[in-house]
């Protein structure tokens, strides 16, 4: 989390949908993120109104939410998020989202239902169908759209016209209703030129598997590439206890 804040990410997702990461190592991160001035977004792997307002009380500035197929199950992630009248979060300002009780209420709750973002994620063939409907929801910030797994619901590769066609169409449906939508793609500027040409709001840049894989697989290609003996006996014993 520190390396991405000093690389000037402008937010960071932290996946609870897709690893074992835990409610505390998510809270640690969100702590280091908002000290260090990268918003942190936390993808939660279902609706679950506890748990999104204990990250939210955690310091969340944001939630990530997969598979919103409806605008009804929008609408129900927006009532957990928001304080009444917009919704049915309780109120925990003694928690860091409260600077431990120091922040104003006042505060606490208009930053929660003014500046605190809803990103739902469109990863079926309904979600896509829904998708002017689902941004019209009031409290739907952005949208994402999931394409390995819109892909995945079609039975398809991603690289299908079908695929495609989707993706436009949950552009456009977004659009129309001016909301932002994002997607997320490797740390190219060739998968960021696409992305602004296929009307993209903004996009996700990698992950932290795949930055850090990328860079070690050129590592030590590199290291191979220049060795005066690859074969040598350090590499061999290098393969055998890495």
């Amino acid at each position: 989390m520190e390396l991405i804040a000093h690389a000037g990410f402008d937010f960071v997702v932290i996946d609870l949908e897709h690893s074992a990461m835990s409610t505390e190592s998510a809270y640690r991160q969100i702590g280091v993120a908002t000290l260090m001035g990268v918003s942190p977004i936390v993808r939660v792997p279902n609706l679950d109104a506890g748990l999104v307002g204990r990250l939210l009380d955690a310091g969340a500035e944001g939630i990530m939410l997969p598979h919103v197929d409806s605008p009804s199950y929008a609408e129900e992630a927006i009532r957990a998020m928001r304080f009444p009248p917009l919704g049915e979060r309780g109120v925990g300002s003694t928690g860091r989202a409260g600077r431990w009780g120091a922040l104003p209420r006042d505060e606490y709750v208009r930053f929660a239902q003014e500046e605190v973002v809803f990103i739902a994620q469109l990863e079926s063939a309904v979600a896509v169908k829904n998708v002017e409907m689902i941004a019209a929801v009031a409290g739907v910030d952005a949208l994402l759209v999931g394409a390995a797994d819109l892909a995945m619901s079609e039975q398809r590769e991603g690289s299908d016209p079908v695929v495609a066609r989707l993706i436009s169409q949950a552009v456009q449906g977004a659009r129309e209703q001016q909301t932002p939508i994002g997607c997320s793609g490797p740390a190219t500027g060739r998968a960021v030129r696409e992305a602004a040409d296929a009307g993209f709001s903004f996009t996700m840049l990698s992950n932290d598997a795949s930055l850090l894989g990328e860079a070690a697989a050129t590592a030590v290609a590199v290291g191979r590439a220049e060795s005066s003996d690859p074969s040598s006996d350090l590499g061999h014993h290098s393969q055998e206890h890495p």
